[in-house]
């Protein structure tokens, strides 16, 4: 009869020290997801990729991320900005035996840039684990160009013409030339009145030159007949 008390005795300590060691294992899940209440804790697993994390998004390459910390040597991670129309919709901090997973805009953590002390979860010794990897998931969009807008038209001015009358100087050189005349030559007329004389017909008559010898030939002669007369005379 009173073994029977001593078996349940024995019985409830059996269940108060399981139930204090579930107590410690919840305490140590809790505290660890209090290492930061901007994240939510995965425990036990790893991840590499948007979809292993089970985060929307695609990765994010680091060369459009502008950060500090976050290799094997650091427990911190902050990223201070990111590329134009880079939206990002998760970071995943890995550490220890599991990872953070940051979502901006939830659990007051900024929507948008600067996100500093990131960190992977606490590590079973309760301590803070340094970083092992971490990886942005997001949305890049394209920027889009603006349509030009087409140029004004170009304004051409006309010239207006001179108001004054132009000058002489401007008029065009008028050169009067005289007809050249030209005269005909006279015809040759061969010898007198065109009988084959070598001398052109003046109009003169050289009938009266027979008279005129004649006459000196007769005065030639009546001078001799004088002379001989006189000289009878004087014998």
């Amino acid at each position: 009869m009173q073994i029977k008390p001593r078996r349940r005795v024995r019985s409830a300590v059996t269940v108060v020290a399981l139930a204090a060691v579930a107590l410690v294992g919840t305490a140590g899940t809790a505290l660890a997801t209090r290492s930061d209440d901007r994240a939510t804790q995965v425990v036990g697993s790893n991840a590499t990729t948007c979809e292993g994390a089970k985060v929307p998004g695609k990765l994010v390459p680091t060369s459009d991320l502008t950060f500090t910390g976050g290799t094997p040597d650091d427990k911190y991670l902050d990223i201070t900005a990111v590329a134009k129309g880079v939206t990002v919709t998760a970071i995943v901090v890995k550490g220890g035996h599991g990872y953070n997973v940051y979502v901006p805009g939830e659990k007051g953590l900024p929507g948008n840039p600067p996100w500093t002390q990131l960190r992977s979860p606490l590590n079973k010794g309760d301590q803070q684990a340094q970083i092992s990897h971490w990886f942005v998931c997001g949305e890049k969009k394209t920027p889009t160009s603006e349509p030009t807008k087409p140029g004004e038209p170009t304004k051409t001015t006309t010239a207006k013409p001179p108001t004054t009358a132009p000058t002489s100087s401007d008029k065009p050189s008028q050169t009067s030339e005289a007809p050249s005349s030209t005269t005909a030559p006279a015809p040759v007329v061969d010898g007198n009145g065109g009988n084959g004389g070598g001398l052109a017909d003046t109009g003169f008559d050289n009938a009266w030159l027979l008279w005129a010898g004649g006459l000196l030939v007769l005065a030639g002669a009546g001078v001799l007949v004088l002379l001989r007369v006189r000289r009878g005379k004087a014998n």
